[in-house]
């Protein structure tokens, strides 16, 4: 069997009009602040910005280890982003979760761990809707690369994307990952794990759907 090349285009798509705003929470919020000595606020002269989208499940956390080993280069730079629903009036300004920073921190210490020549930096950010929310982020922060974990679907809601169209279904409730890879401005890849027994990943991204590579 021939192993299927891993090394991804860097370029980026046609810019569009971000669909929701979203805004970081305040540094008191609880959540790690970025380091002020050594913080990368860009990358190397011939890097990228590569935006990763995490939450505390298995899937994002496939996603982070394809993307820190298929996909990050040396001199780029890797933001973790974690969404969040908008706090309730009287609530304060974002929700005071306690797990939520020591994941985070947890994360990008992984991170640093498997690449220690890569810089990362943690950005959380408010959104009612999750997808339209990393689309906006995506875009603010010029992000060369969107990576996203995708969950397994149904055959009852593959025929209903197939019927319906990428963007009609995400827009109908189809998915995050499938969202923000018909609507980033950037370039976008959903990424998640075929099987424990096949092994390999499967890659969506706007032209190709479920592509099976290896690793």
């Amino acid at each position: 069997m021939v192993k299927i090349g891993t090394k991804l285009p860097n370029f980026c798509l046609n810019r569009i009009r971000p669909l929701a705003r979203v805004r970081s929470p305040p540094n008191n919020a609880g959540f790690p602040d970025r380091e002020k000595k050594g913080s990368c606020e860009k990358p190397g002269a011939n890097g990228r910005k590569v935006m990763i989208v995490v939450d505390p499940s298995g899937v994002a956390k496939n996603a982070v280890q394809w993307a820190l080993s298929h996909a990050v280069q040396n001199q780029d730079l890797v933001v973790l982003l974690y969404v969040i629903k908008p706090a309730k009036q009287g609530d304060g300004e974002v929700e005071n979760d306690s797990r939520i920073p020591a994941f985070l921190t947890s994360m990008k210490s992984m991170c640093q761990v498997k690449r220690p020549e890569v810089c990362v930096e943690v950005e959380v950010v408010e959104g009612k809707e999750k997808g339209p929310a990393i689309v906006e982020a995506a875009r603010r922060q010029e992000a060369a690369l969107l990576v996203v974990g995708q969950k397994k679907r149904s055959v009852t809601w593959r025929l209903m994307l197939t019927w319906a169209g990428g963007r009609v279904a995400a827009a109908a409730g189809g998915g995050v990952a499938e969202y923000c890879v018909q609507n980033a401005s950037c370039m976008a890849l959903a990424v998640r794990r075929k099987s424990k027994k096949v092994g390999g990943y499967l890659i969506t991204t706007k032209r190709q759907k479920d592509f099976w590579l290896l690793a």
